[in-house]
């Protein structure tokens, strides 16, 4: 079968896409004939091994899996026989490791059945990005209908499902994004949009209940002053380069800041489970919820898909349709 692999931590140059064995399943796995897979943050920060402190857990000098791609959609092929749920021929999304290739293998609990009206392409984009939005707007900011809530970064891939999930919630929602996404950004439910190179949201007079910052570009403190005095604050991305001891000091001084008052600072490491996947693809099969699709790529051209990622000017996710080369 084709896949991508790396043997090396680098730019996406290190990728290649080559025929390797198809992969069998263990007994509590399942075998996937994958139809389409998105690309995160997540694949390229295993792609350069960076932030370094990665690599105590991908393989030092190089990549312990050679393999990359975690979210995942396609047609069962076969099942370990501890398998119970999923049988040969199910529509199945959910995550896999190594889920850039024809064929990948994934545990039973990390996947749920695909429903019928929502396309491979809509399935695949939704694991990792929209369980982040999901639980940080649910579980993290305890979110109820009527809260004002504000996302940093509305025009990203958790930050298009933030915007609807919140919606859905019942809040009131102000996207933060660049200028030519307002109004797509308008166009997905918010209530507000802001330009963020002509508007600071921490230098404003409104408060907010929730903030979502997905990109992590304002001091907490600043943040702070624009949370009302039982909001909360979830920090879901941002942050580069090697080290990363920007991300590092923030994870120490959040739980500082919510023992100094009234106000949360949280962050959120996204729990991938059957439950909240089925949720959400009830969310996306209603329409409530419709994955916000900006570039389509063949799998033998994931360089240039992670490449464009990479650039920051996404807008919503980028999908692998695997197939076309």
């Amino acid at each position: 079968m084709k896949a991508i692999v790396y043997h090396r931590y680098g730019s996406p140059d290190v990728l290649q896409y080559e025929e390797i064995d198809k992969p069998t399943p263990a007994i509590d796995d399942v075998l996937i004939k994958v139809a389409a897979a998105s690309v995160n943050p997540y694949d390229w920060h295993f792609m350069r091994g960076e932030p370094y402190l990665l690599r105590l857990m991908a393989g030092l000098q190089a990549p312990k899996n050679p393999r990359l791609g975690a979210d995942v959609a396609g047609t069962v092929a076969s099942v370990g026989d501890h398998v119970k749920q999923l049988k040969p021929g199910d529509s199945v999304f959910g995550t896999a490791k190594g889920a850039f290739a024809e064929y990948v293998c994934a545990r039973e609990s990390r996947l749920v059945l695909k429903p019928e009206s929502v396309t491979f392409e809509q399935a695949a984009s939704v694991p990792i990005a929209a369980i982040t939005a999901l639980q940080a707007l649910r579980d993290k900011g305890r979110i109820q209908a009527g809260d004002k809530v504000l996302i940093n970064g509305a025009a990203g891939g958790v930050g298009t499902f933030a915007v609807q999930i919140a919606k859905y919630f019942g809040a009131e929602v102000t996207a933060v994004c660049s200028g030519g996404k307002l109004e797509m950004v308008r166009g997905i439910g918010a209530d507000h949009a802001i330009d963020y190179r002509r508007e600071n949201f921490t230098t404003g007079e409104k408060r907010y209940d929730i903030i979502l910052d997905c990109v992590g570009n304002h001091l907490l403190t600043a943040c702070r002053r624009v949370l009302s005095p039982q909001g909360v604050y979830v920090g879901a991305g941002g942050g580069t380069g090697r080290w990363m001891l920007g991300p590092l000091l923030q994870m120490i001084a959040l739980p500082l800041l919510s023992w100094t008052g009234s106000r949360k600072f949280v962050g959120i490491l996204a729990k991938m489970n059957q439950s909240d996947l089925i949720f959400l693809g009830e969310l996306v099969a209603s329409g409530k919820v419709k994955p916000v699709i900006d570039r389509q790529y063949g799998l033998s051209e994931i360089p240039e898909a992670i490449r464009y990622l990479e650039e920051g000017h996404a807008r919503g996710k980028v999908v692998i349709r695997v197939g076309q080369t």
